[in-house]
């Protein structure tokens, strides 16, 4: 992106801009103003209007945004179009429903390798690529050179792997582990993904919703 000036608040917003955007193209809509994607998103027009001048802004007065321009713009921003090397880290439950998923190099990502500790796992093959054992992870980021691990492995496992990794050049974790990389090393790039903290913030939000609100300026005791 180049701009370090962003506020990441602003930067977690535009994979949003580019869904909505992407699903405006889909319908064949050519134009759209920010009152429009605003009552769209459930934004202001103000907002939407600011967190675009932080790359330039896009617009045209009386006319608004043209919706293919601004979808590839973003998307450029977000580098999309760089496809980054990535290997995957534990082969489980969970990193077979990312794989299955997610479409990864739509996201700017291509996974160039596969890797679990599981000698039941170690030559299954699973969308062209065949799952190596992690002992190999030193002779394969030396010849393939990849900058990004997605790591589904519980949390003990990821502390040693992290260290591995790091002196192997992968700066930038999408971290399942629950494991603090940045707070261990503060040279990476990381998005943490916290299902269960996800999933308790939606029970306290139910909670609320559920319960009556506390009486305002009670009778004093």
């Amino acid at each position: 992106m180049g701009n370090k000036s962003v506020s990441i608040s602003v930067v977690r917003r535009l994979p949003r801009y580019y869904r909505f955007l992407g699903e405006l193209l889909n319908h064949s809509v050519q134009r759209i103003s920010s009152r429009e994607l605003s009552q769209r998103m459930g934004l202001t027009a103000s907002q939407i209007r600011q967190d675009l001048n932080c790359f330039g802004g896009f617009g045209q007065q009386g006319y608004g945004y043209n919706v293919e321009l601004l979808h590839r713009e973003i998307g450029n921003i977000l580098g999309m179009n760089q496809h980054k090397k990535t290997i995957l880290i534990g082969v489980g439950n969970l990193g077979r429903a990312i794989l299955s998923h997610m479409a990864f190099e739509e996201k700017g990502i291509e996974i160039i390798g596969l890797f679990d500790r599981s000698e039941a796992l170690v030559g299954e093959k699973i969308g062209g690529l065949t799952i190596a054992h992690t002992d190999e992870l030193e002779a394969f980021c030396r010849e393939r050179q990849p900058k990004v691990a997605i790591l589904c492995v519980p949390k003990y496992t990821a502390e040693d792997l992290v260290v591995r990794l790091c002196k192997l050049g992968v700066n930038a974790y999408w971290n399942f582990s629950h494991y603090d990389i940045a707070v261990h090393h503060p040279g990476t790039v990381v998005e943490n993904v916290h299902l269960g903290d996800s999933l308790m913030t939606l029970c306290y939000e139910v909670k609320e919703m559920e319960e009556p609100s506390a009486p305002q300026g009670g009778k004093k005791e």
